[in-house]
């Protein structure tokens, strides 16, 4: 069974009325939705409180989800329309500086290229590579980072990358290898690296 699969067997439970099918779907996808909202809200108190609302929005619009797109594409979407609607209410700009660091930093693993053990000098490195990708992402334009993170640190299909941007799958791709581009750009003096090759 798929993830796709468990997904919709939650759903088809919530819908025939199994309001403890939700709550599985919320632990499961609590923590990604809180990892999301920090990149664009600062205060972890108001992004808690943006997730809740997203939750319960998603909840309640539960009953017309169809499944033509995967429940986490639906509810990432709901998401950000909330943090946005949440930021425009507030008059806020949203933030890029929040932590890519911890879990999501080692997702750009090239601290491999640089040594085989870990010793003082390879965990600054690690540290200097996660903050230079960290700081390569935040400076990306909205639609780049938006494609970049689904795909890299979430772990998005493109079919589904493309249905929560609302564009085809060639511009998703266009737009995650621009980003992927940016981000190799800033690496490229910390690795030593002047080619071609790619994080």
């Amino acid at each position: 069974m798929t993830e796709r699969d468990v997904d919709a067997e939650l759903v088809a439970r919530v819908q025939n009325g199994d309001k403890k099918a939700f709550d599985l779907l919320v632990l499961k996808y609590q923590r990604k939705i809180m990892r999301l909202l920090s990149r664009m809200i600062r205060d972890p108190a108001e992004t808690e409180d943006v997730a809740q609302e997203a939750f319960i929005k998603a909840y309640r619009a539960l009953p017309q989800f169809r499944g033509d797109s995967a429940f986490y594409t639906w509810l990432y979407r709901i998401a950000i329309n909330t943090a946005r609607n949440w930021l425009a209410t507030n008059k806020r700009r949203p933030s890029t500086s929040s932590s890519f660091e911890n879990e999501e930093g080692e997702t750009f693993d090239e601290t491999e290229n640089l040594t085989d053990h870990s010793t003082p000098e390879s965990e600054l490195a690690s540290r200097e590579i996660a903050q230079t990708v960290n700081k390569a992402i935040e400076d990306l334009p909205e639609e780049l980072r938006n494609a970049i993170v689904m795909r890299e640190i979430d772990g998005m299909s493109y079919e589904d990358i493309a249905q929560s941007m609302n564009c085809p799958i060639g511009t998703v791709r266009s737009r995650i290898f621009r980003a992927r581009e940016a981000i190799a750009t800033r690496l490229r003096p910390i690795m030593g690296n002047t080619g071609d090759k790619r994080w």
